[in-house]
């Protein structure tokens, strides 16, 4: 019943980003949406907004018992968050998917903070990644919607270099994982390439259909 997924891409890219896993999703039989959002010059809190305003359409058209699935990869997660904890949409919600998102913040968004003040300042949605401002967005804890987050442990991109715990060239493990998820799993895959890995899209449905990946 519940086989609509709306997939959300990461900071810097675009819906293209996630037409892998949309096509891996469909194999298996799901719909899925894309949504294009500007997150690379703009706020997480104003992405999130018109991701609402994008979606909007599609929950007005599910049927009376029927409910959407949310998928993010790494800053599309923090979209989905921040979403859930602002809407009033919250009861046509199923279950939701955070690929390497970063929850407790980017290590490599503190670096660039640290580095360059304007840098960050120009592209906003960075910004929006530094531990204190994620911890600022008061992300909150939606009992009746279940969160399953999958994080990467192949560090094979050269930031990762500058980060000290295991990570996937991008986003620290311990930073994908926070004590309310439902269910929690490492795969061994970079940032960049982890989304596109049908495994992922299998571990998705897993958890879409039974609330967790094993």
């Amino acid at each position: 019943m519940n086989k609509k997924v709306i997939l959300v891409h990461g900071f810097s890219k675009n819906k293209k980003d996630m037409q892998t896993l949309k096509e891996n999703l469909e194999k298996i039989g799901y719909k899925c949406i894309l949504i294009d959002l500007p997150l690379t010059f703009k706020e997480i809190e104003h992405c999130s907004s018109i991701f609402e305003q994008k979606i909007k359409e599609t929950i007005y058209s599910l049927k009376e018992n029927e409910k959407i699935n949310l998928v993010g990869h790494s800053t599309g997660g923090l979209i989905i968050r921040h979403f859930l904890s602002n809407t009033k949409y919250v009861d046509k919600i199923n279950r939701c998917v955070l690929i390497s998102t970063p929850n407790n913040g980017s290590q490599l968004a503190n670096i660039a903070s640290k580095l360059s003040i304007i840098f960050i300042n120009i592209f906003k949605t960075l910004k929006s990644l530094r531990s204190e401002s994620v911890k600022s967005l008061n992300l909150k804890h939606i009992e009746s919607v279940e969160i399953g987050a999958i994080a990467g442990n192949k560090n094979n991109l050269l930031l990762g270099k500058l980060l000290k715990t295991e990570n996937d060239g991008r986003v620290q493990v311990n930073s994908v994982k926070y004590k309310e998820l439902k269910d929690f799993i490492v795969v061994p895959y970079g940032h960049k390439e982890i989304h596109h890995k049908y495994e992922i899209a299998e571990l998705v449905n897993t958890f879409i259909e039974n609330g967790h990946f094993r």
